[in-house]
Protein backbone atom coordinates (compact mmCIF):
# COMPACT_ATOMS: atom_id res chain seq x y z
CA UNK A 1 0.00 0.00 0.00
CA UNK A 2 1.57 3.17 -0.97
CA UNK A 3 0.00 6.80 0.57
CA UNK A 4 0.51 10.03 -0.87
CA UNK A 5 0.02 12.93 2.46
CA UNK A 6 -0.65 16.26 0.60
CA UNK A 7 -0.66 19.46 2.62
CA UNK A 8 -0.35 23.44 1.58
CA UNK A 9 3.41 22.64 0.97
CA UNK A 10 4.13 19.03 2.76
CA UNK A 11 5.32 20.05 6.15
CA UNK A 12 2.73 19.26 8.45
CA UNK A 13 2.47 16.05 6.49
CA UNK A 14 5.49 15.06 7.26
CA UNK A 15 5.25 14.60 11.25
CA UNK A 16 2.33 12.25 10.63
CA UNK A 17 3.80 10.58 7.91
CA UNK A 18 6.56 9.21 10.01
CA UNK A 19 4.44 8.41 12.99
CA UNK A 20 2.71 6.54 10.14
CA UNK A 21 5.92 5.07 9.08
CA UNK A 22 6.32 3.97 12.95
CA UNK A 23 2.88 2.73 13.55
CA UNK A 24 3.55 0.83 10.28
CA UNK A 25 6.80 -1.36 11.61
CA UNK A 26 5.51 -1.67 15.05
CA UNK A 27 2.19 -3.33 13.32
CA UNK A 28 4.11 -5.58 10.93
CA UNK A 29 2.32 -3.92 7.66
CA UNK A 30 4.32 -5.51 4.93
CA UNK A 31 5.04 -3.36 2.14
CA UNK A 32 3.87 0.02 3.42
CA UNK A 33 5.04 3.00 1.83
CA UNK A 34 4.30 7.22 2.61
CA UNK A 35 5.19 10.14 1.48
CA UNK A 36 3.91 13.83 1.78
CA UNK A 37 4.42 16.50 -0.91
CA UNK A 38 2.88 20.05 -1.19
CA UNK A 39 -0.67 20.79 -3.36
CA UNK A 40 1.54 21.83 -6.00
CA UNK A 41 3.91 19.13 -6.36
CA UNK A 42 1.12 15.92 -5.75
CA UNK A 43 0.48 15.78 -9.82
CA UNK A 44 4.33 15.07 -10.32
CA UNK A 45 4.54 12.01 -7.87
CA UNK A 46 0.46 10.60 -7.51
CA UNK A 47 0.93 8.17 -10.25
CA UNK A 48 3.19 6.32 -7.83
CA UNK A 49 0.80 5.88 -5.08
CA UNK A 50 -2.63 3.87 -4.30
CA UNK A 51 -4.30 6.40 -2.46
CA UNK A 52 -3.96 10.13 -1.66
CA UNK A 53 -4.99 11.91 1.82
CA UNK A 54 -5.39 15.31 2.13
CA UNK A 55 -4.19 17.48 5.73
CA UNK A 56 -7.66 18.80 6.68
CA UNK A 57 -6.19 22.54 5.64
CA UNK A 58 -6.59 21.95 2.21
CA UNK A 59 -9.86 20.16 2.59
CA UNK A 60 -11.54 22.54 -0.14
CA UNK A 61 -8.73 21.42 -2.38
CA UNK A 62 -10.25 17.90 -2.57
CA UNK A 63 -12.03 18.30 -6.00
CA UNK A 64 -8.68 19.92 -7.93
CA UNK A 65 -7.50 16.81 -6.89
CA UNK A 66 -9.75 14.25 -8.02
CA UNK A 67 -9.43 15.93 -11.64
CA UNK A 68 -5.37 16.06 -10.91
CA UNK A 69 -5.52 12.41 -11.24
CA UNK A 70 -8.77 12.13 -13.26
CA UNK A 71 -10.58 10.28 -11.04
CA UNK A 72 -8.43 7.22 -10.96
CA UNK A 73 -6.92 7.43 -7.62
CA UNK A 74 -8.76 7.29 -4.49
CA UNK A 75 -8.14 10.77 -2.57
CA UNK A 76 -9.84 11.91 1.05
CA UNK A 77 -9.60 14.18 3.77
CA UNK A 78 -7.83 13.08 6.84
CA UNK A 79 -10.33 13.98 10.21
CA UNK A 80 -9.08 16.95 11.70
CA UNK A 81 -8.61 15.38 14.61
CA UNK A 82 -6.79 12.02 13.49
CA UNK A 83 -5.01 14.63 11.65
CA UNK A 84 -3.84 16.46 14.95
CA UNK A 85 -2.69 13.95 17.16
CA UNK A 86 -1.57 11.80 14.39
CA UNK A 87 -4.04 8.81 14.91
CA UNK A 88 -2.57 6.07 12.73
CA UNK A 89 -4.91 3.80 13.67
CA UNK A 90 -7.84 5.77 12.48
CA UNK A 91 -5.85 6.98 9.58
CA UNK A 92 -4.89 3.30 8.50
CA UNK A 93 -8.35 2.01 8.70
CA UNK A 94 -9.18 5.36 5.95
CA UNK A 95 -6.54 3.78 3.94
CA UNK A 96 -7.95 0.43 4.14
CA UNK A 97 -11.43 1.71 3.29
CA UNK A 98 -10.47 3.59 0.32
CA UNK A 99 -8.87 0.66 -0.80
CA UNK A 100 -11.64 -1.83 -0.50
CA UNK A 101 -9.57 -3.74 2.51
Amino acid sequence: MKVLLVCAGGMSTSIVMKKMRQYAEAKGIEGFEVSATGVGEFRNVADKYDVILLGPQIAYKKDDIVAGVNGQKPVDVIAPADYAIANCGNIFKQVNTLLGA
